[in-house]
């Protein structure tokens, strides 16, 4: 069985991953369980650069198999906002009633047949000799 390194300390997300993924013969394990406990910071401009930057630091300290990803909001009224920023945009630990309550807000005055928005999500994987892919999905929809 291949090992692959889920480049997340989310352990829901690490689930999740293993849920997806069970009978495909890989074997996904958090990076805590690899023995990487760091956060990677998420300075690219998109997407698919954060989820590569994730992935590709963590392969550079394991050499193996490893995905990571990136995923947001992008609501066209704000055009795109908040998107990249998607986790922190209602400031660092904000839950979901408080990002709900800001969009709310910043979306205050216009109209309501406006408000369509799609959440994207992009999974980056590195492979041990250092190729990688990127892949983007999208979920069409309104506020």
């Amino acid at each position: 069985m291949m090992r692959m390194i889920a480049a997340t300390n989310n352990p829901d997300k690490v689930r999740e991953i293993r849920e997806i993924l069970a009978g495909t013969g890989l074997e996904v394990i958090s990076q805590r369980e690899a023995g990487i406990a760091m956060d990677v910071e998420e300075t690219g401009t998109s997407f698919e650069e954060n989820a590569l930057l994730k992935a590709r630091s963590i392969h550079a300290r394991t050499g193996g198999l490893v995905m990571a990803d990136d995923s947001g909001l992008a609501i066209d009224a704000l055009g795109g906002a908040p998107g990249i920023h998607s986790a922190r945009f209602a400031g660092e630990g904000a839950g979901y009633p408080e990002k709900i309550a800001r969009i709310h807000a910043m979306l205050e005055g216009v109209p309501e047949s406006e408000w369509t928005a799609r959440f994207i999500c992009v999974v980056a994987v590195v492979r041990p000799d250092g190729s990688a892919f990127t892949v983007r999905g999208t979920c069409e929809g309104r506020i």
